[in-house]
């Protein structure tokens, strides 16, 4: 029986939305920063290795199950850039708004047939260090690039992120409905759907 997950990374919105999903398990959800765990170095080439080693650098400093997540935006006029450095992706000192600025440039020639993208998120569950079979989860949310910002809501690159079938960007969702339909969103409902069928702990 799992009572305690530490989560692989202080990031407070993400501790709240995960605390929220696994309090029907009786599960709690510990940044690692509670026990001073310091981000894993981030060395791998794919979302689903950077996702492991955070999960596993956490298990291994706190002894309890950890979860890690990596997600990022692939956009295909760029090869899948920024991809697993889509949170760096104007440099050290990146912000959202540098970010989005070097998008826009970068795809300032590319037309709108061919501004395709996706959100990518792995979700990670590994139950101790040495977790031989760790938990995969992954949610894809397709999508374009639009020319210019869009919407108040989200982080990151929604206010580029166009829904095609909604006709509106991310950042203009409402936070239950981008929950919803988002990359984040699909993989954690997969993570609920198999802590439920593995542990069962309502």
């Amino acid at each position: 029986m799992i009572d305690k997950i530490v989560l692989a990374s202080g990031n407070k919105g993400k501790l709240r939305e995960f605390n929220q999903v696994l309090a029907d398990f009786h599960i709690e959800v510990l940044p690692q920063s509670d026990f001073g765990v310091t981000d894993a170095d981030e060395t791998g080439l794919s979302f689903v290795e950077n996702a492991i080693l955070k999960a596993r650098h956490a298990a291994a400093a706190t002894g309890l199950p950890a979860l890690a997540d990596d997600s990022g935006l692939e956009v295909d006029a760029l090869k899948g850039s920024p991809g697993i450095y889509s949170a760096r992706f104007s440099g050290e000192n990146a912000t959202d708004a540098l970010n989005n600025a070097k998008l826009l440039e970068m795809l300032k020639d590319v037309p709108e047939a061919e501004r395709s993208a996706r959100f990518q998120c792995l979700l990670v569950f590994m139950r101790h260090a040495n977790d031989p079979t760790p938990l995969i989860c992954q949610g894809s949310w397709e999508g374009r690039i639009l020319t210019e910002a869009c919407g108040e809501n989200g982080f990151g690159y929604d206010p580029l992120f166009l829904i095609p079938e909604l006709g509106k960007a991310s950042a203009q969702l409402p936070p239950e409905q981008k929950n919803r339909l988002s990359h984040r969103g699909q993989a954690v409902a997969q993570f609920i759907a198999e802590i439920g069928r593995r542990y069962g702990q309502r």
